[in-house]
């Protein structure tokens, strides 16, 4: 087999604990811990190499710190930002400051946006490359 290096990407949302679940009463942090779980086992198995990062709070000195760390101990290419940091307004402020960030840190980087854990990989497939028959 043929071995290809893939893009390396950063999973970057909200951890379950930081969400606002009266929105979503649907939805419990216990089901999105599993999706998310679940939606990052089903990118590997697809040969996609991923980093997850999640925020556990608002605070932007914390996210900062945080995507720095795991940044520094894995280089990324591309980042996948979740909808629970994208679409909350309470996190619009935090979420802008973590895109210049990873501008400014990752040149080049290439952002995609999924609108659920299950639409993750379709959302990797428009903007990154796979590895496959990684050692």
């Amino acid at each position: 087999m043929v071995t290809s290096k893939g893009d390396t990407v950063l999973s970057l949302g909200m951890h379950p604990s930081a969400i606002d679940f009266s929105r979503y009463p649907e939805v419990t942090e216990e089901m999105l811990t599993a999706r998310i779980e679940a939606g990052e086992a089903a990118l590997r198995e697809a040969g996609f190499d991923i980093v997850p990062c999640r925020l556990t709070s608002g605070d932007a000195d914390d996210a900062e710190k945080l995507i720095r760390e795991t940044i520094a101990a894995r280089p990324v290419q591309v980042v996948v930002i979740g909808a629970g940091l994208r679409m909350a307004e309470e996190y619009t402020l935090l979420f802008e400051r973590v895109v210049n960030l990873l501008v400014e840190l990752v040149p080049g980087i290439r952002f995609c946006f999924n609108t659920s854990p299950e639409t993750t990989i379709d959302a990797l497939r428009r903007w990154a490359r796979p590895g496959y028959g990684r050692s």
